[in-house]
């Protein structure tokens, strides 16, 4: 699942997959804007088959913790 979410990561911004862990941060390591973190979810949302609370969305901040959401409602 990881090496998944780091795919989808890497078609949203220049980085080098390699270089991301589980404490890498969206906005400040990564440079993700509002718009690019939602649209990476909608994209999360039809990866996994999930259904991202839009309110739950504010606590996600590094990758670790997108993973472990996605895990929590499968």
């Amino acid at each position: 699942m990881f090496d998944k979410l780091k795919n989808i990561i890497t078609q949203y911004v220049e980085v080098d997959g390699s270089k991301i862990t589980e404490d890498t941060r969206f906005i400040e390591d990564l440079g993700f804007t509002s718009y690019d973190f939602m649209s990476m979810v909608g994209e999360l949302e039809e990866e996994f088959d999930i259904e991202v609370d839009e309110r739950d969305v504010t606590d996600i901040i590094t990758v670790g913790q997108a993973l472990k959401y996605i895990e929590s409602i499968q």
